[in-house]
């Protein structure tokens, strides 16, 4: 993948019109001039009724010159057709690439060539209250510019694929006002750079977005590669235990991941997982909540033994197991 890094400078409005806008018009209008043209409305045509979440025509950002755009899962969800109309009144077909309902993310790529694309930034440079802009297409009106800041972070945003559920980690909440037809578009900061994909409206003035970030652009990366992201799946339910203060010293550690649950034949019962055990590490790697947990549940670890390090009682075990790939 090799979307942009720095944001491309548009001309400045001359004399007195930049005398008359504010420091903050200025960025916003700046962002826009730079941003506009990377973002387009997605019009989606499907074969059957749109599904959850108010999936339907939305927005999406222009990511490589050669035509692959970023947009969210639920957008393209279904489609037969899809076609992106840009801001210059020029339209593309569209194939959708690869989607990854458990992140909310899809990569389509236009047939064409020449497209501007949008630089990516990193989400988690951001700070609450910084200055946000977000583009698309709200009911249906494309090249729609809305600011604001950012109201939150490290929020969660549960999804579901099929039988399997998942939290989007450190998700931004945003005022910047968003509208059905805003999923998928672009949450850019100052400088112009992609930071977020909006694809929630959780109420008035209230806003979510899956952040750019590394976890992000290796969703991206694999869906522009290989049509898909691989997950490993260990077969558990569970969620952040402290442990008590008698063994805080001893094992190391403050908290741990408290198992609830152990699905049958799955690795984790395979492997000899039980409830009430509460995983401390995964290959030496410390875990304390089950975000922690399924950040190391990557594609990577399907089939490769891992060796958890668990609190059964008030003893450490060692515990090998072998995760299975995640299926929809």
């Amino acid at each position: 993948m090799s979307p942009g890094t720095a944001m491309r400078r548009a001309p400045a409005p001359a004399g007195d019109d930049q005398e008359a806008l504010d420091a903050y018009s200025q960025v916003v209008t700046a962002v826009a001039r730079a941003l506009l043209p990377s973002v387009a409305s997605l019009v989606v045509t499907r074969s059957s009724p749109p599904g959850p979440r108010g999936a339907g025509s939305g927005s999406g950002v222009v990511i490589t010159p050669d035509g692959f755009i970023l947009t969210s899962a639920h957008v393209v969800e279904g489609a037969r057709s899809v076609l992106a109309a840009f801001s210059d009144g020029s339209s593309l077909d569209v194939e959708v690439v690869g989607a990854d309902r458990l992140s909310d993310l899809a990569v389509c790529r236009a047939r064409g060539s020449g497209l501007q694309a949008a630089p990516l930034g990193d989400a988690e440079a951001l700070q609450v209250g910084q200055l946000v802009v977000a583009i698309g297409s709200p009911m249906g009106l494309g090249g729609t510019v809305t600011a604001g800041v950012v109201s939150a972070l490290g929020r969660s945003l549960p999804t579901r694929a099929g039988s399997a559920t998942r939290l989007v980690e450190n998700v931004i909440q945003t005022d910047a006002a968003l509208n059905p037809g805003n999923s998928g578009g672009a949450l850019a900061n100052s400088q112009g750079e992609v930071v977020g994909v909006n694809t929630a409206v959780a109420g008035v003035g209230l806003g979510l977005a899956v952040p750019i970030d590394s976890t992000t652009r290796r969703i991206v990366a694999a869906l522009m590669r290989d049509r898909r992201f691989a997950r490993a799946y260990l077969g558990i339910a569970g969620g952040r235990l402290p442990l008590p203060p008698r063994l805080v010293d001893r094992v190391g550690r403050r908290a741990g991941v408290g198992v609830s649950e152990v699905m049958d034949a799955s690795p984790a019962a395979s492997a000899g997982l039980r409830q009430r055990d509460v995983i401390l590490s995964v290959d030496g790697v410390a875990v304390e909540t089950a975000a922690h947990l399924q950040r190391l549940m990557t594609g990577d670890a399907v089939g490769r033994r891992l060796c958890l390090e668990v609190l059964r009682g008030d003893e450490v075990a060692l515990v090998e197991v072998e995760p299975a790939e995640l299926v929809d």
